[in-house]
């Protein structure tokens, strides 16, 4: 499994949309978003950094569900149940590849948040906020995989970018949910992009996180993990 892992890695890193659509683009908008219109203040440059980090993992994890789509209509996956990996072990495998693969989005907004914006945090605070965003991005690893099994390639592909931009704009990856009206706020709250964002910026206000974020995680990784294996075992009957 670790050699098919490798594998997975280096076809996603080396593919240029996903180098652009995860990476460049939540770096751009996070420099326009903190540069234009006067929002400028370290507070709102640190929560806007958090954001997008959060939005770049976000897209790279849902991506992988675009490659096993791909995967399943050339083939590819016929030829793994043919090898002595079980399906168990693919699945596994795929989701360890979206724990690599989301790295370089969150380091790449990071990194820009710091060098570009001025960002002052204390080592500890860059490194358990990365290591927070990281951890707490299997949940869309999930979604993603659950939808690339399910789906065909071009639908995967659409209804990820729905997940992707719904999930961003409703959980307060691109705005702060204090401007959004009362009753979408209160939805924000029960997202797990709103949640996801907010463990990474309690590590970087140095406040503890809530055990509502955590809770609210847990259960959609659940139930993102359970629509992934539904949808494996669907695929398997089905190709």
């Amino acid at each position: 499994m670790t050699a098919y892992v490798r594998l997975e890695v280096r076809r996603t890193l080396r593919d240029a949309g996903f180098a652009i659509s995860s990476v460049g683009v939540p770096v751009m908008m996070y420099l326009l978003f903190t540069n234009l219109g006067g929002q400028n203040s370290a507070a709102y440059k640190t929560a806007a950094m958090v954001g997008m980090a959060a939005y770049g993992a976000l897209g790279a994890a849902l991506s992988l569900g675009t490659g096993v789509a791909e995967d399943k209509s050339s083939g590819w996956l016929r030829q793994l149940r043919i090898t002595p990996m079980t399906p168990r072990q693919v699945v596994t495998g795929r989701a360890l590849t979206g724990t690599v693969v989301v790295l370089p989005a969150i380091l790449a907004v990071l990194l820009a948040g710091g060098l570009v914006n001025g960002v002052r945090l204390d080592a500890w605070q860059w490194a358990v906020t990365a290591l927070a965003l990281w951890a707490d991005s299997l949940p869309f690893t999930l979604l993603g995989l659950g939808n690339g099994y399910r789906l065909s390639a071009q639908t995967t592909g659409v209804v990820n970018v729905a997940c992707n931009l719904g999930l961003a704009v409703v959980g307060g990856l691109w705005f702060p949910v204090g401007l959004f009206p009362e009753w979408l706020a209160t939805l924000s709250s029960y997202t797990p992009t709103n949640r996801f964002s907010e463990l990474g910026r309690s590590v970087a206000e140095g406040t503890a996180p809530e055990a509502a974020a955590l809770t609210v995680l847990a259960v959609w990784a659940a139930l993102f993990g359970a629509y992934a294996a539904a949808s494996y075992r669907r695929s398997a009957r089905t190709t």
